[in-house]
């Protein structure tokens, strides 16, 4: 963490403007009380690691008529024309 004053800042903008890109924190002062911290963003969509393929290997099954048409009486209850 760096402090430095507005007046720094004034005079050099860009060159703070890298240290926060770089990973730096900033905490800028005026009249020796600190007004604001400037930090980087995390980078959006980075965040998150991508799971290893085949995480869940072996721990389900999908069974042989997964994709075969549903019951009459299921798509009923989905089209909202069930008996019940």
């Amino acid at each position: 963490m760096l402090n430095v004053t507005v007046d720094e800042i004034q005079r050099n903008p860009l060159k703070y403007l890298n240290q926060v890109e770089a990973g730096e924190t900033l905490v800028i002062f005026r009249s020796n009380q600190p007004i604001a911290e400037l930090k980087p963003l995390k980078p959006i969509g980075k965040s998150k690691q991508l799971r290893p393929f085949g995480l869940c290997a072996g721990e389900f099954t999908v069974p042989d008529d997964f994709d075969d048409p549903l019951p009459e009486d299921l798509l009923n209850a989905f089209e909202g024309t069930a008996l019940f």
